[in-house]
């Protein structure tokens, strides 16, 4: 703990970074997440907790998160469950409520996204004092890896339409891991309307609306590991729904 402390003093950084942990059966994936989470801040020096939002896991999300919480300190590790799946945005809602930090990354707890971006995207908001910075698969060296070629094409489909019907000033709106400064997401949550997929893409639209700054870190994304993705024809479905919505509304 000491070390943390010196660490972000000699940084004359008095930033503190939330970071928002939606979970859904990720009992095997959770562990090894918020070791890296950990293990990156720690070595970056700066001040950090971690809130998990469960929504009520039947292969017991929770009680892993607890015996970390017990590791970890109930300082840095912050369990706000709900007692059922009611969406992404409503989870965001849900944890800023509880954020002690100025600063909010979302990420996926599946290990797709990896925490040893985040000291990059923390120095890339300091650069350019950006509103918001957002992790792209499809900018500089950022990639896929573990997809199959239907899963690439669909994202690679749905980031092109979404390009070309919105113009949003990103290059991957469908992503879903960034950082914000807390008083910007709190803001943008309370526009969105849109649900599962299409919130993120959303999220993006109405921060080029809003006039807030948007900067860009490439990232590596790699399928998840254990469990099973949650992307489906139903999700499919809604995302072009909603991006019609967005075009026609935007």
């Amino acid at each position: 703990m000491a070390s943390r402390k010196s660490s972000s003093k000699s940084r004359g950084d008095n930033n503190k970074y939330s970071v928002l942990l939606p979970t859904y059966n990720e009992r095997e994936n959770l562990p090894l997440i918020v070791w890296l989470l950990v293990k990156y801040f720690d070595e970056s020096g700066y001040d950090f907790e971690i809130i998990v939002i469960d929504d009520g896991s039947p292969d017991g999300t929770l009680a892993v998160a607890e015996q970390l919480q017990k590791i970890y300190g109930e300082d840095r590790i912050l369990l706000r469950p709900r007692a059922k799946k009611l969406g992404l945005g409503t989870a965001y809602i849900h944890g800023i409520k509880h954020a002690t930090g100025n600063f909010v990354f979302i990420m996926d707890a599946d290990l797709s996204h990896h925490p040893k971006f985040i000291p990059q995207f923390i120095e890339k908001q300091r650069e350019g004092g950006f509103d918001l910075v957002s992790g792209t698969r499809y900018s500089g060296n950022g990639g896929v890896y573990g997809w199959d070629l239907r899963r690439k094409l669909i994202s690679r489909g749905a980031n092109f339409i979404t390009q070309v019907l919105l113009r949003p000033g990103a290059s991957d709106l469908t992503g879903s891991f960034r950082l914000y400064k807390k008083e910007v997401l709190e803001q943008l949550v309370e526009k969105c309307v849109s649900k599962g997929y299409v919130f993120q893409m959303e999220m993006i639209v109405r921060a080029r609306q809003l006039g807030y700054s948007i900067g860009e870190v490439p990232i590596s994304f790699v399928d998840r590991v254990y469990g099973e993705s949650k992307l489906g024809g139903n999700e499919i479905v809604s995302f072009l729904k909603g991006l019609l919505t967005l075009f026609a509304t935007t």
